[in-house]
């Protein structure tokens, strides 16, 4: 418990130290004094617009895309008993992702419905994904190719919308990789409650995964009704990477990374682990983003980059740390 606490207090700590990073850190157009004037109620409107139109929401989003993906990658794992889950892999993003383009040719200019789009097409893909596990029994590794072609087909779909109407998307590599850069401020404000009812839900209904880990038969006969929390589960993955797409476009790897990540240090219930994963996220992903501003600047590269060159190296040492598990000799 003692070493629990101090680990949530170095990580509040540096999730504190991204937040006043991400804010100070940027562009040129506005320094750290005028930043400073412009919190305590001065500064010009110009500079207003900025920081409170461009790199709050910013953080804002970045903070919570980061713990929307991580615990949609925890719950993706335990509901699915698969530690290689998560919402990247399986195709869940570029399902969603295929729904924003489907919803922005077809009602261009109307940003109401986005979100809404991108939950319907995660929604699709997470249900092929659990139909698969439960009705055709194929192994943890066959789950995880499966969303590995899911994931290619509706990349496909994606390129192909991107080919023949361009101006569904502002930046097709921002949206490919994942980024902040053409941010709208709109999507963020409508994503973000959805994000924090959601998160709310998972820590409440957490114990039910930890009664899942017993085997379903054990969790039935104490009383849970495994398939009502399992729909419930994935239907909140679902959710949360749904609401990530819709305000940043595909970031992979999050929902690996940072769920893996924490069950190297946490041992205990599920609900102290979400809260782990929903702050190791959030940080991560600030860092990430903050990077991309900061490390060639005056140019970006969006954050889904660096998650890319960690994350590739990241599942190859999860394949081999867990090839007695997989059956990998």
């Amino acid at each position: 418990m003692k070493k629990n606490r101090t680990i949530a207090g170095f990580m509040i700590g540096i999730f504190l130290v991204s937040l006043l990073w991400a804010l100070f850190a940027g562009n040129s157009a506005i320094s750290t004094k005028e930043i400073i004037q412009v919190l305590i109620g001065k500064g010009t409107s110009v500079q207003q617009t900025i920081l409170f139109r461009v790199r709050i929401p910013r953080i804002v989003a970045a903070a919570f895309t980061g713990a929307a993906l991580s615990v949609s990658g925890f719950l993706l794992q335990n509901s699915l008993n698969n530690v290689l889950a998560s919402p990247g892999i399986l195709g869940i993003h570029n399902g969603a992702g295929l729904f924003v383009l489907l919803y922005a040719w077809l009602f261009p200019y109307r940003y109401a419905g986005k979100g809404i789009a991108a939950f319907l097409g995660a929604l699709l893909v997470t249900a092929v994904i659990y139909l698969l596990t439960t009705k055709t029994g194929i192994s943890k590794t066959s789950v995880v190719l499966s969303g590995v072609a899911i994931s290619a087909l509706c990349l496909s779909g994606i390129d192909m919308i991107i080919s023949l109407k361009p101006e569904t998307v502002a930046d097709r590599t921002a949206f490919s990789l994942g980024g902040f850069g053409s941010l709208n401020s709109t999507a963020v404000w409508m994503a973000v409650p959805v994000i924090v009812i959601v998160l709310f839900v998972s820590i409440l209904t957490a114990p039910a995964l930890d009664l899942m880990l017993l085997g379903d038969e054990v969790a039935s006969g104490l009383g849970l009704s495994v398939r009502r929390y399992r729909i419930l589960h994935i239907t909140c993955a679902a959710l949360l990477s749904g609401a990530a797409v819709s305000m940043c476009g595909i970031i992979g790897f999050v929902g690996l990374i940072v769920p893996n990540v924490v069950r190297l240090f946490y041992r205990g219930k599920s609900r102290g682990a979400l809260l782990f994963v929903v702050l190791l996220g959030a940080e991560f992903l600030l860092i990430c983003d903050t990077l991309g501003r900061v490390l060639f600047f005056p140019y970006e590269l969006p954050c889904g980059l660096f998650l890319s060159l960690i994350g590739a190296p990241f599942l190859i040492w999860m394949l081999i740390r867990r090839r007695k598990r997989l059956g990998v000799k």
